[in-house]
């Protein structure tokens, strides 16, 4: 058994005084480049956040207030734009008809969408790669190169100025269609193999198999469905002319315009632009974390 020598000793111990010495200084530099970074993040959420507090800030404004001060915090806070939005305004029918329409296209997308990505990417069939680059070359059309097209195909099979009119050409979305297939391709067709011996057809082997280890997609197709569709104003704009069919984006883009109202009137268009938001925060909020999440639904064979 050999022993160190005292200048092999020596040597030994000076290297570990100074790798000591060495590691205060490293940890302080990965701190500060840590706090540096948590700095730069914290300066762009509240650049991002900013505009929406004062929106929200500004809604609780009287009329003058407002105009006098549109970026302070309100010295009289008053909730007189929310009751004259609601009271004295088509608001609450903006509303509603925001509300239907999200609805069905929610879950006409999620029902189309899925059905169509498994085809793609299960079924074999004549022309299936023709169907696919189609798909692609939809996504790359700008949607207002479709808007005149959109409005004589509705005028002239009869759904103009109707939730039917309104609903219908939102059903389809090749976005969602290219993200369920993608994510179904990544399913290892073993599992369905084995559901086909113990004798389950096609679409059982879809809807109580395949379907629900794809869970993480289409929550990720819910909230793309529900955002396009609450958000959408170009369709609406070509697909209805009544006043009782007007949606939210609709009624709060006339509003924005002055088209509704006499003068400025930031905090009635501020409240509405607000309430407008919340929708779409809270299904965000409240699905975030399992948007894409691969690891949810995942497979080990």
């Amino acid at each position: 058994m050999t022993t160190l020598t005292k200048p092999e000793q020596h040597v030994s111990s000076a290297a570990s005084v100074g790798s000591r010495k060495n590691r205060p200084q490293k940890r302080s530099k990965t701190n500060i480049a840590a706090w540096v970074a948590y700095a730069i993040l914290i300066s762009i959420a509240v650049l991002y956040i900013m505009p929406f507090l004062l929106q929200i800030s500004t809604s609780f404004k009287t009329d003058a207030e407002a105009a006098a001060s549109p970026v302070s915090l309100p010295q009289t806070w008053t909730t007189e734009a929310y009751r004259k939005l609601f009271l004295n305004s088509d608001f609450p029918s903006w509303f509603k008809n925001s509300i239907i329409v999200t609805v069905f296209v929610t879950l006409g997308r999620v029902l189309l969408a899925s059905l169509a990505g498994y085809a793609l990417a299960r079924l074999r069939f004549r022309g299936r790669g023709v169907i696919f680059a189609a798909l692609i070359g939809v996504m790359a059309v700008p949607g207002v190169v479709l808007m005149i097209p959109k409005f004589l195909v509705i005028n002239q099979i009869g759904i103009y100025d109707s939730y039917t009119g309104m609903i219908i050409p939102l059903l389809t979305d090749a976005a969602g269609v290219f993200i369920m297939k993608n994510f179904f391709e990544s399913i290892p067709p073993s599992v369905e193999e084995q559901a086909r011996i113990d004798g389950a057809g096609l679409f059982r082997v879809f809807w109580s198999i395949v379907l629900p280890m794809a869970r993480p997609a289409l929550i990720t197709i819910i909230i793309m469905s529900f955002q396009g569709s609450w958000n959408e104003l170009g369709h609406f704009i070509v697909a209805t002319q009544d006043p009782s069919l007007t949606t939210l984006t609709k009624g709060v883009a006339g509003l924005a315009s002055g088209q509704l109202s006499s003068g400025s009137q930031y905090p009635i268009k501020l409240a509405a632009a607000a309430i407008m938001t919340l929708p779409v925060a809270i299904i965000f909020f409240i699905f975030q974390k399992r948007i894409m999440n691969t690891n949810d639904g995942a497979v080990k064979e």
